[in-house]
């Protein structure tokens, strides 16, 4: 018998919800100002046995009501997740109703093979030396950034380059990105350092990149151009030639999941960053065993919202081969998440069940 047996879905609600980012954030190489934080549906699932879960949902406007009158051990299962695709977008929801009604947390429910505290590192470092226009900041700003989200308790940072692709002359903004990158290692000689190319650089470019800052012990490259065989095989053997630890990561942006699977299999790509929700829980469980098997590692892409960083860390915890989070500096409207805390660049988690956030009314 299912642990879900005597669970029926009689009620699927959703309402806005909002995330705050404790500063505006700015530029990177393809986008502009990213402001000062998004919207997004928060679903809500309850049972005829008075039992209920909710998490994030970000997509295409869909029917989420289509399960309602269901058994919930009929679009899902904890082993495995969701197994019925007119549920997908209650993905978050119901891993966290099925963690509540097993009574452990989410992480606990995937297997308990990661680490926890989870390694999290900010994602919030953009291009704040740029804005604003009139007036730029320089990269004063930059390592403002850094300082506030260190005292916030991270140790690493994903810094945004790629300048020349949009905003700079290309060799000014290369030379900018350097600097940058040279600056926040002087300033954080301790700190897990990561850069995010958003693709604004070629292949050649991130061959000279990296030799401009080989000294500046990287942790990854992350999307530094479209991915293809060609251009990953030249960084590859750039490592190679020069000694180089540096991960490449890939797969955040609209990722033809097979194509990244198979370029992870050729050893051209280190870490695999398919977003948490877009994405999905279900699915990262489905192919973890599968970059387990190739030895390639993940981190599910999180930006956006910090409740996409918790829903990383429980899976880290949860499947393992996850080495670091993706940290979402900020709040969310009506959500307490203080059972979460990030200290010397390691999120603690919360031993309540589900993903230990009272859901919302």
């Amino acid at each position: 018998m299912s642990a879900l047996t005597g669970h029926r879905i009689t009620e699927v609600t959703t309402s806005p919800i909002r995330s705050r980012y404790p500063r505006t954030i700015g530029r990177n190489a393809r986008l502009g100002a990213h402001g000062d934080g998004p919207s997004a549906l928060a679903v809500t699932v309850r049972t005829d046995a008075g039992a209920s879960g909710w998490g994030l949902y970000e997509g295409p406007q869909v029917d989420v009501t289509r399960v309602v009158g269901r058994p919930l051990e009929e679009v899902f299962d904890p082993a495995s997740g969701v197994t019925d695709p007119a549920a997908l977008p209650l993905d978050v929801a119901l891993h966290d109703l099925a963690a509540r009604i097993l009574d452990v947390p989410v992480h606990q429910m995937l297997g308990g093979h990661g680490k926890a505290p989870v390694a999290c590192y900010s994602g919030a470092i953009y291009f704040d030396d740029l804005d604003p226009e009139d007036s730029p900041r320089g990269i004063d700003a930059v390592l403002a950034s850094c300082a506030a989200d260190r005292a916030s308790g991270h140790r690493g940072f994903k810094l945004k380059i790629g300048r020349g692709n949009r905003w700079m002359g290309a060799e000014e903004g290369f030379a900018r990105d350097v600097e940058v990158t040279r600056a926040v290692r002087t300033a954080h000689p301790d700190a897990r350092v990561l850069v995010d190319m958003n693709d604004g650089f070629t292949p050649e470019q991130t061959l000279r990149y990296l030799d401009a800052v080989a000294d500046c012990d990287l942790f990854w490259i992350e999307e530094p151009f479209a991915e293809h065989a060609e251009g990953l095989r030249a960084v590859r053997e750039h490592r190679r030639r020069s000694g180089s630890q540096v991960l490449v990561a890939d797969g955040e942006f609209e990722p033809d999941v097979r194509r990244v699977l198979d370029l992870a299999g050729k050893g051209l790509l280190d870490v695999l960053l398919m977003d948490v929700l877009s994405f999905g829980i279900t699915a990262w469980r489905e192919v973890m065993p599968v970059l387990e098997e190739i030895g390639v590692a993940a981190s599910p892409h999180a930006w956006g919202h910090p409740l996409k960083t918790i829903y990383s860390a429980q899976l880290a915890a949860g499947l393992g081969n996850i080495p670091v989070v993706e940290g979402v500096p900020g709040t969310t409207d009506g959500v307490d998440a203080s059972g979460y805390v990030l200290q010397d660049g390691r999120l603690a988690l919360p031993a309540a069940p589900g993903f230990g956030l009272e859901p919302r009314t």
